[in-house]
């Protein structure tokens, strides 16, 4: 499983995401919002983007660090 996380920094549910992808041993790709995307970057891959993290499974974007812990933690 291929999981990429989209956050910015000082995000509590960012580090969250990260985390959960620690303890469950999983790999994971972490961009940073202003270095490694813009505004108009995460918009155009998450189009009803609201919050941060925003977050893709295997390229699909799933939501954010609730909708990756209730997938994962079935």
């Amino acid at each position: 499983m291929n999981v990429e996380i989209w956050g910015k920094d000082n995000c509590n549910f960012c580090t969250a995401a990260v985390d959960l992808c620690e303890e469950l041993h999983l790999d994971y790709t972490y961009k940073t919002y202003k270095i490694d995307f813009t505004k108009e970057e995460i918009f155009a891959e998450f189009v009803d983007a609201k919050t941060f993290p925003q977050i893709k499974l295997d390229g699909v974007p799933i939501g954010g660090y609730n909708e990756l812990k209730e997938t994962l933690c079935r």
